[in-house]
């Protein structure tokens, strides 16, 4: 029996891997010499070959769709960003100071294409009235638009063509080694969907979420939010209790085994609790947190020597990790944690299988 948990882990390994070299199309970004194409009568975006769409979504402006059905991990876009800049220092309460950052992006925007400027002032900016009349719109737009990029801030005009949702179908990271932001299909999608991401965290209420998108100047309509009022409220309580959870594991995720009877009793509630956490996570559909929930379900059963479930959510964690970037930390840390766990559960079930063995 112990040989046939090698050889499925083994197997599972071998298929993430397949999975994440033999799905990602390649990027293909195209330079137009006029303004952006989905400037064009069709609103058609070429990205790459026959992955997304642009065209007007209803309520939304502009949205990006998919061209074909696409399966979890499958590359939507990759990007550079088209201008990036080191931020001034952050000011607690108030943020970056405006003034500074559009000093810093119109210095970067003097020195683009007369292309690749048309591309960034076509993006949508939210501001007030009083804004608008104050304040240079390119930094509007940026301040609408941009993502962190590790120490820096940059604008990804492609990217930022992707619509909200509170229960988004796309992830995205920042890779630094290929200098890209790339966005993947976190679950499967049906030709012709509507592409969403997360501008904010999810892990709040239906309320909190829509005063937070304040700043992006639009009410949330996503399926999440459009739901009945009954079916909402459910949500509230389950993301509340994954914020919860998420918070109160967090300071106690250590692979120590507990020694004493009370620290043991504490470490197998939390191990059921970990459990719970992950399906609740499931349930609400936040493929954004898979992966943290997954971790922490693996350690907390590692802490009581319960080496299959260990196993098990610790695999599903680093095959979503390595989908995401195979060469992040967390992935290694995630593969490392599954392999020993793996050794651990053979040894234990050679070490079953030896005491039936000699009784």
């Amino acid at each position: 029996m112990f040989s046939s948990v090698s050889f499925v882990f083994s197997t599972l390994f071998v298929v993430t891997l397949a999975q994440s070299t033999s799905k990602l199309p390649t990027s293909s970004i195209l330079s137009a010499p006029g303004l952006p194409s989905w400037h064009s009568h069709d609103y058609t975006c070429s990205g790459p070959p026959d992955v997304y769409v642009v065209r007007p979504s209803k309520g939304k402006g502009l949205g990006v769709f998919t061209l074909h059905d696409l399966e979890i991990g499958d590359i939507v876009m990759r990007e550079a960003p088209i201008l990036k800049i080191d931020p001034p220092d952050y000011v607690r309460g108030t943020g970056y100071p405006m003034a500074e950052v559009t000093k810093f992006v119109r210095r970067e925007f003097e020195t683009l294409s007369a292309a690749a400027q048309a591309e960034v002032m076509s993006l949508t900016y939210h501001a007030t009235a009083m804004e608008e009349a104050t304040m240079d719109k390119l930094g509007l737009i940026f301040r609408t638009n941009a993502y962190n990029t590790d120490e820096q801030i940059g604008l990804f005009p492609r990217i930022a063509r992707i619509n909200h949702s509170c229960r988004p179908n796309t992830s995205y990271y920042w890779s630094k080694k290929l200098n890209k932001r790339v966005v993947y299909a976190s679950r499967k999608i049906k030709r012709g969907e509507e592409f969403s991401v997360s501008y904010i965290g999810l892990l709040s209420t239906h309320s909190e979420r829509q005063k937070r998108l304040d700043r992006y100047g639009f009410k949330c309509t996503c399926e999440a939010c459009a739901a009945a009022h009954a079916e909402k409220q459910v949500s509230d309580k389950r993301r509340v209790k994954i914020h919860k959870g998420f918070t109160a594991f967090e300071p106690q995720l250590t692979l120590d085994v507990p020694t004493s009877k009370s620290d043991r009793r504490k470490a197998r509630k939390d191990a059921h609790e970990s459990s719970q956490l992950a399906r609740l996570v499931e349930k609400e559909g936040l493929a954004d947190y898979y992966a943290k929930a997954y971790r922490i379900a693996a350690i907390s059963h590692a802490r009581i020597e319960d080496w299959q479930p260990a196993t098990v959510f610790a695999n599903k964690g680093y095959m979503l990790k390595h989908m995401e970037d195979p060469e992040s930390p967390w992935t290694a840390e995630l593969f490392s944690l599954t392999s020993s766990f793996i050794q651990s559960w053979e040894s234990e079930l050679k070490n079953g299988s030896a005491k039936k063995v000699s009784s």
